[in-house]
């Protein structure tokens, strides 16, 4: 018969477990910048972002945060200063759609003097709902390249300067597996994440010999309202669970299968990686077009959702 092992040791092994792994992240970070250095974070008030936020800060880096909605941040910035006693943060709202000069010259005063020693590149945007892409607004496209491409280049035009003065710090930005496999009715966006994929890439080569370290962190399906899924289960993470794991694995490819510079964290989301490139082939047109299938059954189902709620208000 098996044996049962009583709850309060199961309890115990897994804080263990967890103060361990927590351990031998803040190590790991360390390298990239001393206790009392700053982490900048980009889309820093929801989701994915705002647990980098969180995390940095309880492994003792000071934390700017940069997003669009100052409310949002100053409720952010106080629970971090509440729960970790002695980090300091700062903030910034600025609508990164809107690509201003004054906006990136706030940034720059901001984080002048400061040890920056981690930079994630979170901030990003995606189609309101799945669209042909001969259908989608001027707007729509121009705020999807603006907020993905122009964004992130332009803030680590900035921050990345003093890191290479220090000869030390990390780079995350955050890809997608649209990215990775050309996704019909999300093209600007698949776009500007296979954008995202070489520039980072390209990047890390590049500040590589000044003792920088750069990672694109791919992901699938997370929950947030991005990717308009509120529940958790066993292959789709929650945000927290997602970045404690990306944060864990810095460093190392996961299931990325290969290509430099960049992580697949997630377990599922790694073995869903490495099964598409080893069995199918990340551009394979049935994997084109199942994805182009999938998002199709996603626009009728949203348009319907549209139609319903445009009633109720008539």
């Amino acid at each position: 018969m098996p044996v049962e092992i009583p709850t309060p040791i199961v309890l115990s092994l897994a804080v263990i477990g967890l103060i361990y792994i927590s351990a031998k992240i803040l190590s790991y970070l360390r390298k990239f910048g001393p206790k009392g250095s700053w982490a900048v974070i980009t889309g820093a008030s929801d989701g994915i972002g705002k647990e980098f936020a969180l995390q940095l800060a309880s492994k003792g880096f000071n934390v700017v945060l940069v997003s669009r909605t100052q409310s949002k941040l100053e409720a952010l910035a106080k629970d971090i200063e509440s729960r970790h006693a002695g980090i300091r943060s700062k903030i910034l709202a600025m609508d990164f759609a809107k690509d201003s000069d004054e906006d990136y010259g706030r940034l720059t005063a901001l984080v002048d003097g400061l040890d920056v020693a981690i930079l994630v590149n979170n901030v990003g945007k995606s189609h309101d709902i799945p669209v042909p892409f001969l259908h989608t607004s001027i707007q729509e496209m121009s705020d999807i390249i603006t907020i993905n491409c122009v964004g992130t280049l332009k803030v680590t035009q900035i921050i990345a300067p003093g890191m290479v003065q220090h000869r030390r710090g990390l780079i995350l930005t955050m890809g997608s597996f649209g990215g990775l496999l050309p996704s019909p009715l999300l093209a600007t966006y698949s776009g500007s994440k296979a954008f995202l994929q070489q520039w980072s890439t390209a990047l890390g080569s590049e500040l590589k010999p000044h003792g920088i370290q750069v990672e694109l962190i791919l992901s699938y399906l997370v929950t947030s309202s991005m990717s308009k899924i509120r529940r958790p289960s066993m292959l789709i993470p929650s945000p927290k669970n997602f970045v404690r794991v990306a944060l864990g694995k810095i460093g190392r490819s996961g299931g990325a299968q290969g290509i430099a510079y960049t992580s697949t964290p997630y377990w599922s989301h790694g073995i869903f990686h490495w099964a598409l490139a080893t069995f199918v082939g990340l551009s394979n047109a049935f994997v084109v077009d199942r994805n182009k299938v999938m998002h199709e059954s996603i626009r009728r189902r949203a348009l319907r959702k549209q139609e319903r709620e445009g009633k109720k208000h008539l």
